[in-house]
C-alpha cells in the first residue's frame, strides 16, 4: 500500500513537470503546401533545430535525478519509467520541426526559402555552417582590438584638441611699465631737481 501511494505521488509530480516542460506557444498559421515544403528544406539545410537536440535527454536526466534523490529505493523503477516515457516523447520532435518551418514561412517567401536551401546544401553553404563559428570568434577578437584602439585614439585626440583650445584662450601677459624705468646716463634731471655739485645754474647766473 505504501509503495502504491508513493508511486501515485510520483505520477502526480511527473504530470506537473510535463506541463511546465512541454508547454509552448504555437506559431501555426495557414501556409501553402509548397511553401511549407520549402521552409522544411531550409530548416533542415541550416540545421535550425540542432541546438535543441539535447532538451528532452537533459529534461529526462534532471527529472530522473530529482526523483531518485527523493526516493532512492525506487531508483530502478524511476530509471526505467523515465527512459521509457522519454523515448515515447521523442516522436514529438516532429512538432518542433513543424513549428520551425512555420516560423520561417512567416518571414521568408517560398522563393527565398528555396534559395536558402539551395545555398546551404552547396559546398560553400556547408563550409559556412561548419566554419562560421570559427570565423565569428576571430571576428570578435579583431573587434575587441579595434574597439580598444578607437577608444584610445579618440581619448588622446580629444585631449590634445582641448589642450590646444584652452591654450589659445589663455590671457596674454601684461606689457612692461616703461614710465617706471630709471633715466639713462646723461639724461637731463627732472624739473626742480638740484644740479650736481659744481654744475652751473641753469640760468647761467653766478652766486
Amino acid at each position: 500500500m505504501m509503495l502504491h501511494k508513493r508511486v501515485r505521488r510520483l505520477s502526480v509530480m511527473l504530470a506537473a513537470t510535463a506541463i511546465v516542460a512541454f508547454s509552448a506557444p504555437s506559431f501555426a498559421q495557414e501556409v501553402s503546401e509548397s511553401h511549407m515544403k520549402a521552409a522544411r528544406a531550409a530548416v533542415a539545410a541550416i540545421h535550425a533545430t540542432d541546438p535543441f537536440d539535447n532538451i528532452l535527454p537533459q529534461a529526462a536526466a534532471a527529472l530522473q535525478a530529482q526523483l531518485i534523490q527523493k526516493n532512492p529505493d525506487l531508483q530502478e523503477l524511476i530509471t526505467n519509467t523515465v527512459n521509457a516515457k522519454a523515448l515515447a516523447l521523442a516522436s514529438r520532435r516532429a512538432d518542433l520541426e513543424k513549428e520551425a518551418a512555420i516560423a520561417y514561412a512567416k518571414v521568408f517567401s517560398e522563393q527565398d526559402l528555396n534559395s536558402i536551401a539551395t545555398f546551404y546544401q552547396s559546398e560553400s553553404g556547408k563550409k559556412l555552417l561548419d566554419s562560421g563559428p570559427i570565423v565569428t570568434r576571430e571576428l570578435m577578437k579583431a573587434a575587441d582590438i579595434w574597439q580598444n584602439g578607437v577608444a584610445r585614439d579618440l581619448a588622446m585626440q580629444v585631449g590634445e584638441a582641448l589642450q590646444a583650445a584652452a591654450g589659445a584662450k589663455a590671457p596674454a601677459p601684461a606689457p612692461a611699465d616703461n614710465n617706471a624705468a630709471a633715466p639713462a646716463d646723461g639724461a637731463a634731471p627732472a624739473d626742480g631737481a638740484a644740479p650736481a655739485d659744481g654744475a652751473a645754474p641753469a640760468d647761467g647766473s653766478a652766486n
